[in-house]
């Protein structure tokens, strides 16, 4: 019999968001799920899957039954001639990338965080940049999913690949995904050559920039013209680094988040902090060489609010100089370095945001210094306004303040999406407060 724990408090990992789960259970089997899930239905109680906990959103948080996937976490089967491995849905990337290397493997593109869990990873529509590339679901050949009933669902391209188009990007709300099937490449080094440029040259001559480089992304510093351009490329050079301990967290950590913390009380230094740092920085080419897995991830820093949006990629220049153009005009509103710009390929998956067009993800930032929240609703809504004008989809994982009408809009594969939700989940039991908001 399996056995929840009360008294639980979750919180995701920037602390922004936390419930209270009424039981917690942490199960070993697909038996154990199973036992939950009669459980809740016995009790009428809903239940929310999480993973790692990374989300900055209330995706994750539920009152009632929460299972975390933690000791569900073994690869099952590695077919080295397909390239393809099998894992359970709550393997953490970061233990799965060291595992793939022992057998000369690789995911061909991650996000920045590898601590998060495979299922979450695919849930919630995790990317990272490279327009030859799409978000990390579309790697994804194969699942398994345990429904609300308690059926278990085989799901590919070529067995029920309707609900597979769902549940590529589940958002949690189809079932308890069990296993996933990736398909990897062969393992491969990375050069990321980062080096200073300006807004306009950038956006100037994107089509350029996307092609000369497999997986380009720029930060441009708000309240400046500053650019940090990073390529990251397929190289055979050796492993290399001219990563500096003094810079990198004396100076780009610990410095920061202090002075950061200074500008909740002065917030006009914000300006002058955002163009210090690229000084201080970016100013300089700056090359590194490692395993793709090493280069793809890199340090969240301290906590913070973001938001993330997906808009058509044509739409990059406009949207990126009307944001640039609100903070000129509204002195007070202030915005941390930087504003992330990546890209990613289009893709059939019912809800992506990257869903039939090429696009291009705006991330925005506001650190949380020391916890401390910082004023940032005008520029929050500022920026989502800019985004819906160019057409643009939020991240899931992401807080957003969209609603079932904006998703109507956004989504050709929404009422799609809603009859497969309804058709294996018809009582709700994998809802939570913020799957309503999308839903209903």
């Amino acid at each position: 019999m399996v056995h929840g724990q009360g008294g639980v408090k979750f919180q995701n990992w920037a602390r922004t968001y936390g419930s209270f789960p009424e039981l917690y259970f942490q199960p070993t089997s697909v038996e154990e799920i199973k036992e939950i899930l009669d459980l809740a239905r016995q009790r009428s109680k809903r239940v929310k899957v999480v993973g790692g906990g990374h989300s900055p959103s209330d995706i994750a948080c539920t009152d009632d039954f929460m299972v975390q996937m933690g000791k569900m976490n073994k690869i099952l089967k590695v077919d080295e001639e397909k390239r393809q491995v099998m894992v359970e849905a709550g393997i953490l990337l970061s233990d799965l990338n060291v595992e793939l290397s022992k057998y000369g493997l690789a995911l061909p593109n991650l996000g920045a965080v590898s601590e998060v869990a495979a299922a979450g990873v695919i849930g919630t529509g995790t990317h990272n940049t490279g327009i030859k590339h799409g978000i990390l679901p579309t790697q994804v050949v194969a699942l398994t999913l345990l429904t609300a009933s308690g059926e278990i669902l085989e799901c590919s391209e070529s067995i029920n690949a309707e609900i597979f188009q769902a549940a590529r990007l589940h958002l949690g709300c189809l079932g308890v995904v069990l296993t996933i099937t990736f398909q990897c490449v062969p393992e491969f080094y990375l050069l990321e050559t980062t080096f200073p440029s300006t807004l306009q040259e950038v956006l100037d001559n994107l089509d350029s920039h996307l092609r000369r480089s497999e997986y380009f992304r720029f930060l441009w510093f708000p309240h400046s013209e500053n650019v940090s351009v990073i390529y990251q490329d397929h190289t055979n050079k050796p492993p290399s680094s001219s990563a500096n301990w003094f810079w990198d967290y004396a100076a780009g950590y610990y410095l920061l988040e202090f002075l950061l913390w200074i500008s909740t009380f002065l917030p006009g230094l914000v300006c002058w902090i955002n163009r210090f740092f690229f000084w201080l920085l970016f100013k300089g080419k700056v090359e590194h060489v490692d395993l793709s897995y090493k280069i793809f991830n890199y340090e969240c820093r301290f906590r913070q609010h973001v938001q993330d949006w997906a808009i058509p990629i044509e739409k990059t220049k406009e949207a990126l100089l009307e944001l640039k153009a609100m903070l000129e005009n509204n002195p007070k509103v202030v915005a941390h370095y930087p504003v992330e710009v990546r890209f990613a390929r289009g893709d059939d998956i019912l809800l992506s945001p990257c869903f039939q067009r090429d696009s291009c993800y705006m991330n925005i930032i506001m650190y949380r210094p020391y916890g401390k929240d910082v004023p940032r609703l005008d520029y929050w809504l500022a920026y989502e306004s800019v985004m819906k004008k160019a057409g643009g989809r939020p991240h899931w994982a992401k807080a957003h303040t969209c609603t079932q009408k904006d998703f109507e809009k956004m989504y050709p594969g929404f009422r799609k999406f809603c009859t497969i939700r309804e058709e294996l989940d018809p009582t709700g039991m994998f809802l939570n407060p913020y799957l309503e908001k999308v839903f209903y």
